[in-house]
């Protein structure tokens, strides 16, 4: 019976340990449906904030659409003729945010003025949390433990048969 309390609190302890993981330890790959008659204005503020190192992957028709660079002054005109990158072949294209800034992308098939530009802010990816001191994880551990007694008693109760 011992035997069986001890590994129950381990699994218990497991459980709080994975609520006190950071939310964040990398760069992430961020999917653009890069399309005519889109607003990314709202599709910015759908998935801000963005983190030195992440990824943009455009995804478009090949032919009807590219993905240009832009300073802020062609972004404001819709004009890609003083260009950074442009990059228009197949039907994706990964841009990798290097720098912490602003970035400016836009579409120079003619869409540009109806939307098809994005304006990226780049931030410095946050450092880790520090670990929660012992009060702190009790506590979460009992948080946790409320808000999900019937999954942790299951969980022990099928552990306790097995073992």
């Amino acid at each position: 019976m011992m035997g069986r309390m001890r590994v129950a609190a381990a699994l218990l302890l497991a459980l709080a340990a994975c609520t006190a993981l950071p939310s964040r330890t990398a760069a992430n790959k961020i999917s653009i449906n890069w399309k005519p008659n889109t607003n990314y204005s709202d599709w910015v503020t759908q998935h801000s904030p963005f983190y030195k190192d992440d990824w943009l992957v455009f995804y478009y028709t090949a032919g009807q659409a590219d993905v240009v660079q832009v300073d802020e002054a062609g972004y404001n005109k819709c004009d890609a003729s003083n260009a950074i990158y442009n990059y228009s072949k197949g039907r994706s294209f990964a841009f990798q945010l290097n720098e912490t800034k602003t970035y400016y992308f836009i579409c120079s098939y003619g869409y540009c003025f109806g939307g098809m530009r994005l304006a990226i802010k780049t931030e410095k990816l946050p450092p880790p949390s520090p670990p929660p001191s012992a009060s702190h994880r009790s506590a979460a551990a009992a948080a946790f433990a409320r808000s999900h007694a019937a999954v942790i008693y299951a969980a022990v109760a099928a552990l306790l048969r097995v073992v």
